[in-house]
């Protein structure tokens, strides 16, 4: 759990400049489109519309950006045609990596992957290598400093979490995925606040590095986030935050 708690605070604290900010409503937008397009523009009826929605708006994004996206799923507007695909690979040290991408050339995106991992000590590898060792969950992270530990307890147990764990400074609320945007609502509503709020891939153990691996893990996630045809990154990496 550490590794996925730790790399999600580096991340939190790096400033997010106006580019980044593009591209976070870049693959937002990827999103939300792929989600209407798979299950219908209902809200109500699309859980992974309704997701990606929620996750749309806690970045601000306007609310035209949202509309256009929908209707560019649903066929209302002309769009790309992206798909999923996913990738799997090692990072230094033997960490494992595994990568969640939309795209519309596979051809283009695998190449930019493996380029990426060559480039920072890792290597892609084989459907199956890691995927084994990820469990999809919902997963809300609280600084300790930012709650009472009996409150968050009572609010997320009573509103379906199945774990409450302490991790690097922060409390993390675990739950099935199902259950998530309840949980987060139940937090919202109980003015909680929290630094990270996501349905993700928790590694079932971790990996720890330090040194030059390191300092190359952290760039090889960097690269990959940046890649603009990946969405999601996730590792068992454990990294010192010290590190940035």
């Amino acid at each position: 759990m550490s590794g996925h708690s730790k790399w999600s605070s580096i991340k939190h604290k790096k400033a997010a400049t106006d580019a980044k900010r593009g591209k976070i409503f870049t693959k937002l937008i990827k999103e939300i489109t792929v989600a209407a397009r798979m299950g219908g523009g209902d809200l109500d009826a699309n859980p992974r519309l309704r997701t990606a929605v929620i996750a749309a708006k806690s970045e601000n994004m306007p609310k035209d950006n949202i509309e256009r996206a929908i209707k560019k799923g649903t066929g209302d507007l002309e769009g790309v045609n992206y798909e999923e695909s996913i990738y799997e690979g090692y990072g230094p040290g033997g960490a494992a990596v595994l990568i969640e991408s939309l795209t519309d050339n596979k051809n283009r995106t695998v190449a930019d992957i493996r380029s990426i991992f060559g480039k920072n000590g890792g290597n892609l590898g084989e459907n199956g290598c890691v995927a084994w060792m990820f469990e999809k969950k919902g997963y809300i992270a609280v600084e300790r400093s930012a709650v009472d530990e009996d409150t968050l307890m009572e609010t997320a147990l009573e509103a379906g979490a199945e774990d409450i764990r302490e991790d690097n400074g922060n409390y993390e609320v675990i739950s099935e995925p199902g259950d998530f945007e309840a949980i987060k609502e139940a937090i919202d509503k109980a003015s909680i606040p929290y630094i990270d709020a996501e349905v993700t891939m928790l590694p079932q153990n971790t990996t720890n590095l330090a040194g030059k691996e390191a300092e190359q893990m952290v760039r090889l996630m960097e690269m990959l986030e940046d890649c603009d045809d990946v969405q999601k990154v996730y590792t068992n990496a454990d990294i010192p935050e010290d590190l940035v």
